[in-house]
């Protein structure tokens, strides 16, 4: 199981542009195997804007989206960008892609919410034929396009897409490169996200995808204090429909449930139980269960840099 890095050591607070740089640089110093920048439309930078600014400062680490929301933006517009920083990163982009909450896209974006899977489905149909090959031509529901880009120096880059209710699985295995999840447990994860993203892929003849668990994760020895930062930090993704959804599958009452919390033993235990689960990465989000306790951050990113190519 590869092992990568989101930025940040607070959960919820942003980041300023060189501190976030800056982590993404470490990543690849510290030997992580990636780097993964969420994209959130009401605050924060441009993820795939932050990804050519990392990868102009690195080499050989893997730059991810996880994830860029795809109602707000034209697949023939987001192809060429995605293309872009695929240039400028030398060919190590892995392009996430989702179409995020219904609030999001009704109440902030006044935009129908009604089929989000057959949205996806044609969004991939357009632009995985551009990144691909430089061309497409398609006629469906959401979108009619015919068009192409040319660029020098591209090459082909995983698309993913944050796929956690059935239909959406079923649609990674079938066409995309794999799956980005937020909050699915090592349960979720082996009885339900591998088996059925897995079977979609080989009833369409494809290799196995790629399922990237994003999770919290905290080495302490405090792991009561933990558990309460972890529940009030990410408590508001128990009340997104998609999140609650996976969440109930694992059986969990709420986001803190999910979260890897532990000693080093302890922690290492459950991301080799990950790894068994059929997870190929781990992304992980570190917090910590005071804001100015460094010493639980260092533990943390230390512990997964030692695992690196060994899970």
């Amino acid at each position: 199981m590869r092992i990568g890095l989101f930025p940040g050591s607070v959960p919820g607070q942003l980041l300023d542009l060189e501190s976030t740089i800056a982590q993404g640089i470490s990543a690849e110093s510290d030997g992580f195997d990636s780097f993964w920048v969420p994209h959130l439309s009401h605050q924060g930078f441009d993820g795939l804007t932050i990804l050519g600014l990392i990868g102009s400062q690195t080499h050989k680490i893997e730059l991810g989206t996880a994830v860029v929301p795809t109602y707000p933006r034209h697949p023939t517009a987001l192809a060429q960008q995605a293309m872009t920083i695929q240039v400028v990163t030398s060919g190590r982009l892995s392009l996430g892609i989702g179409p995020s909450h219904q609030r999001n896209v009704e109440d902030a974006w006044g935009l129908s919410y009604s089929k989000p899977a057959q949205h996806v489905r044609d969004y991939l149909s357009v632009i995985k034929p551009l990144v691909n090959n430089g061309s497409v031509s398609f006629s469906g529901d959401n979108y009619q396009v015919t068009t192409q880009i040319e660029m020098h120096g591209i090459t082909p880059f995983p698309i993913m897409i944050s796929a956690l209710a059935p239909a959406m699985l079923n649609l990674a295995g079938e066409l995309a490169d794999g799956t980005i999840t937020w909050m699915a447990g090592i349960g979720a994860i082996e009885k339900h996200v591998v088996p059925r993203i897995n079977k979609s892929a080989a009833n369409s003849g494809r290799p196995i995808p790629r399922t990237c668990v994003g999770l919290p994760v905290c080495v302490t020895d405090d792991k009561g204090t933990a558990f309460e930062k972890a529940a009030k930090s990410f408590e508001r993704y128990g009340t997104l429909r998609n999140y609650r959804r996976i969440l109930d599958i694992e059986g969990a009452d709420g986001p803190a449930d999910v979260a890897i919390i532990g000693n080093e033993i302890e922690v290492e235990r459950q991301l080799r139980a990950l790894s068994d689960s059929g997870a190929t990465d781990f992304l992980a989000s570190i917090f910590s269960p005071d804001d100015s306790n460094t010493d639980s951050y260092d533990r943390t990113k230390a512990l997964l840099g030692s695992l690196v190519g060994k899970i």
